[in-house]
């Protein structure tokens, strides 16, 4: 009976964690993206004339 109104993990901590790291994997993976997208050629070639 008194096993039952024990709490013997408490979840809020580990699910706060697991969120957070959820946001920080997808901003890494936003930024790569991004990265990955954005053309920077016309910079780097040399211009005809």
């Amino acid at each position: 009976m008194i096993s039952q109104s024990i709490a013997l993990y408490n979840w809020n901590n580990g699910v706060i964690m697991i969120a957070i790291f959820g946001l920080v994997c997808l901003t890494l993976v936003g930024i790569l993206i991004k990265f990955m997208t954005t053309s920077d050629r016309d910079k780097d070639e040399p211009k005809e004339r």
